[in-house]
């Protein structure tokens, strides 16, 4: 099975429209690695440790379990559920399983 992550990664980064480098530089990386680092992290040459990956989401504002998540509908639902309120997250939490546990 692909890891995506590196797949994730490349696509969070171009929707907040920065370069491999502007990212790497929010991260705190030098000027003269921050390109290279990202491009091995999209590339699946190395994957970032946790805390990376961590301020790697907050930089692009998407939930770090989007990178992990391997079904692209559930990534976008995961995206759309991190944007939602709190309350909601728990109202839509409730309505889903009251839905499954009807069946």
């Amino acid at each position: 099975m692909e890891n995506p992550l590196p797949r994730r990664l490349k696509a969070a980064r171009c929707a907040a429209r920065l370069t491999q480098m502007q990212l790497g530089q929010r991260l705190g990386m030098d000027e003269n690695t921050a390109s290279a680092r990202m491009n091995q992290y999209e590339k699946g040459k190395h994957a970032p440790d946790y805390q990376t990956l961590w301020r790697i989401a907050e930089v692009l504002d998407v939930p770090v379990a989007y990178f992990y998540c391997d079904d692209d509908a559930l990534a976008e639902l995961i995206c759309l559920l991190a944007k939602q309120p709190p309350t909601t997250r728990t109202e839509l939490l409730v309505a889903l399983d009251t839905n499954q546990t009807s069946r």
